[in-house]
């Protein structure tokens, strides 16, 4: 079994590798019942959202062995979100990010980045 933060910090690697921006993680543990992670990120294009949403499913699945359980935007790729239950991924173009602002509605929440070398979530700003 995967722990969240793991499949929390995979998501946000396989982001990266297709040059997600803005890429954050929200640790929702103390603050919501419905899921332990938020991974938010935007892209750049609606094709490079398809290419970050299908990286994700990939890595997850060849890695971990573990499927969402559901995506919901895939057809206008404006907004991907990714239900793996324990994590949800948001891929956002620009735009649409800023509109909705789910890091600022969800602002009690501790931030989390991926270290120097891709491979530790650590508190934001260490």
């Amino acid at each position: 079994m995967t722990e969240p933060l793991d499949l929390a910090r995979e998501i946000a690697r396989a982001a990266a590798d297709r040059k997600a921006t803005e890429l954050v993680v929200l640790d929702l543990t103390g603050v919501s019942d419905v899921t332990d992670y938020f991974v938010i990120c935007s892209a750049n294009t609606a094709r490079q959202a398809d290419a970050v949403m299908d990286a994700i499913e990939e890595r997850c699945r060849e890695d971990l062995g573990q499927k969402p359980y559901a995506i919901e935007g895939r057809e206008n790729k404006n907004w991907i979100l990714m239900d793996y239950g324990s994590v949800v991924v948001h891929v956002f173009l620009p735009e649409v990010r800023e509109y909705y602002r789910l890091e600022r509605l969800w602002g009690d929440a501790p931030r989390l980045e991926l270290s120097e070398g891709e491979e530790e979530l650590v508190p934001a700003g260490e």
